[in-house]
C-alpha cells in the first residue's frame, strides 16, 4: 500500500512539475513578445519630436524677441548720426496792472495775446567717432545675441532628445517590469504547487511572494517614471507624447576629441559670442577715451511771434556752428576709461573660461560616447548569458534540483541586464546629441530639420537704417510687429 502512495505521489509531482515548466515557458514566451515584438504603430520620430520643440518654444520665441529689440539698438545708434529737427509753440496771454505815484493817471492796465513758432535743426559735425563707434558697439551687440540665441536653440533641441530617449526607455522598463511580474507570479505558483506536493518549504513560498510585492512595487516605480517622462516630453516638445518610434543611428562620432575640438572652437554660440563681446568692450574702450575730444554742432533756428491783439509780429532765424568740449569733470572720463579696459579685460577672460569649459564638455561628451557603446556591448553579452542561466536554473528547478531563491535570483539577473540595456541606449544618443552641441551643431539647419528656420538678419534689413515710423518701411514693420505679437 504505501509503494501505491508513493507511486501515486510521484506521479502528481512529475505532473506538477510539468504543468511548472509550461507556466514558466509560457511567462518567458510572453516577455519575449512583449519586449521584441515591433509597434504596430509608431506616431512620432525623433525628427518629429526635434521639429514639435523648434516650433513650439516659448523660450526661442522669447529670445528672438529680445533679438529683434537688439536689432533696434543699431537704429538708435545710428539716429546719433542724422539731423535733429523740433518744433515748439505755446500761445501766451498776459494781464497786467500797473500804478506809479509820479502818474497823474492813476492806474493803468494792459493785457495782450501772443503766439509763437519755432522750428530748430541740429546735426553733429564732429564728435570724435563716438557717434559711429555707438553704431559698431550695437552691431556687435546684435551678433552676440545671435549668437546666444544659437545657444538657446541647441539647448531646446538637446532638452527634445532627452525627454524623448526618457519616455522610450521608460515606456520599455515598464514593459519589462510587467513581464517581470507575470513571470514572478508564475513562480510564485510553482512554488505553491512544489509546495503542496512537499517538494519545498513554506519558506521558499514566502520568498516568492516577496519578490512578487516587490516586483509589484518596482512596476510603480516604473509607471511613475514614465509618467513623469511624459510630463517633460509634453513641456519641452510642446504636445503629448504617443507611440515613439525607435530612432534611427545615432550622429556619427567625430574621428577624435581633437577633431571634435576643433569644430567646436570654430562654431560653438558660446565663443563666437564670447568673442563678439570681447569686440564690444575694445570699442567702448575707444568711446571712453574719445569723450575729451571737442564735439561739433551744426544748429540753426527759425520762429515767429504775432501779437493776436494787434499786427505787431517778429520773425526771423539763427544758424551757426557750436563746439562744446570738457575742461575738467572730476576725474569722471578718466574713470571711465580704465573701467572700460577693466572690462575688456574681464571679457577676455570670460572668453578664455568659455574656450576652457567647451573643450571639456567636449571631451566629456567624447567620453560618454564611448563609454555607451561599450556598456550597450557588454549589455547584450549579460543578457545572453543570464538567459541561458535563468532557462537552466528553471528546468533545473522543474525537476528539484535548484531552490526557489536560485530561479529568483537567476530571473533577477536577466532583468537587471535587459534593464542596463535599455538605460544604456538611452545614454548612448543623449551623449551623441550632447557632442554634437558641444560642438556646435546641435541646430535646425545642422540637422536638416523639416522646419522654416528663423532667419535673424530678416528683421535687421528692415530697420537697420532706422526707418521712421512714417515711411513705407515703418508701416510695413509695425504689421510685422502686430503679426508677431499675435504669435
Amino acid at each position: 500500500m504505501g509503494t501505491v502512495t508513493t507511486t501515486a505521489v510521484s506521479s502528481l509531482a512529475g505532473q506538477r512539475r510539468t504543468r511548472v515548466g509550461r507556466r514558466f515557458a509560457a511567462g518567458l514566451i510572453a516577455g519575449i513578445l512583449v519586449l521584441g515584438a515591433p509597434a504596430a504603430t509608431l506616431a512620432d520620430t525623433l525628427a518629429e519630436a526635434l521639429t514639435g520643440a523648434y516650433n513650439n518654444s516659448g523660450l526661442l520665441q522669447q529670445n528672438r524677441a529680445l533679438l529683434r529689440a537688439a536689432d533696434e539698438d543699431v537704429a538708435v545708434a545710428l539716429s546719433a548720426l542724422r539731423p535733429i529737427v523740433g518744433w515748439s509753440a505755446d500761445v501766451t496771454y498776459s494781464d497786467s496792472e500797473a500804478r506809479s505815484a509820479l502818474s497823474w493817471a492813476g492806474v493803468r492796465t494792459s493785457n495782450d495775446t501772443s503766439a509763437s513758432l519755432g522750428l530748430s535743426a541740429e546735426i553733429v559735425l564732429f564728435d570724435g567717432g563716438r557717434s559711429r563707434l555707438g553704431v559698431d558697439i550695437a552691431k556687435e551687440s546684435v551678433l552676440a545675441t545671435r549668437q546666444g540665441l544659437i545657444g538657446v536653440e541647441q539647448n531646446i533641441l538637446l532638452q527634445a532628445v532627452q525627454a524623448y530617449t526618457a519616455v522610450r526607455s521608460n515606456t520599455e522598463i515598464v514593459a519589462l517590469r510587467r513581464n517581470n511580474v507575470r513571470v514572478i507570479t508564475q513562480e510564485s505558483r510553482a512554488a505553491q504547487d512544489r509546495f503542496e506536493v512537499g517538494e519545498v518549504t513554506r519558506t521558499d513560498v514566502a520568498l516568492a511572494e516577496a519578490r512578487l510585492a516587490g516586483a509589484n512595487a518596482l512596476l510603480a516605480q516604473a509607471e511613475g517614471d514614465l509618467a513623469e517622462a511624459r510630463a517633460f516630453y509634453r513641456f519641452a516638445v510642446g504636445r503629448d507624447a504617443n507611440a515613439l518610434a525607435a530612432p534611427p543611428a545615432p550622429p556619427a562620432r567625430p574621428a577624435s576629441v581633437a577633431v571634435a575640438n576643433a569644430v567646436a572652437m570654430r562654431s560653438h554660440p558660446d565663443i563666437l559670442r564670447a568673442q563678439h563681446e570681447v569686440a564690444v568692450s575694445d570699442i567702448r574702450v575707444l568711446v571712453a577715451k574719445s569723450a575729451a575730444v571737442p564735439q561739433v554742432r551744426l544748429q540753426s533756428r527759425y520762429g515767429i511771434t504775432e501779437d493776436l491783439g494787434g499786427s505787431d509780429y517778429s520773425r526771423g532765424g539763427s544758424i551757426g556752428i557750436g563746439v562744446t568740449g570738457p575742461i575738467y569733470q572730476g576725474g569722471r572720463n578718466s574713470a571711465l576709461e580704465r573701467q572700460a579696459i577693466n572690462r575688456g579685460t574681464a571679457a577676455r577672460s570670460a572668453l578664455f573660461e568659455t574656450t576652457q569649459r567647451i573643450a571639456q564638455n567636449v571631451s566629456t561628451a567624447f567620453a560618454r560616447v564611448d563609454v555607451a557603446r561599450a556598456a550597450i556591448d557588454a549589455s547584450d553579452r549579460q543578457i545572453r548569458a543570464a538567459r541561458t542561466a535563468f532557462e537552466g536554473v528553471r528546468e533545473e528547478a522543474t525537476l528539484g534540483a535548484r531552490t526557489t531563491l536560485d530561479v529568483l535570483n537567476a530571473e533577477q539577473e536577466l532583468l537587471d541586464a535587459q534593464a542596463n540595456r535599455i538605460t544604456a541606449v538611452s545614454n548612448q544618443y543623449v551623449a551623441a546629441y550632447s557632442l554634437l552641441a558641444a560642438m556646435g551643431q546641435l541646430t535646425a539647419r545642422d540637422l536638416r530639420l523639416p522646419v522654416q528656420i528663423y532667419d535673424p538678419s530678416a528683421y535687421y534689413g528692415q530697420v537697420q537704417n532706422a526707418p521712421s515710423k512714417i515711411s513705407p518701411q515703418g508701416r510695413q514693420l509695425d504689421q510685422v510687429l502686430k503679426s508677431l505679437g499675435r504669435q
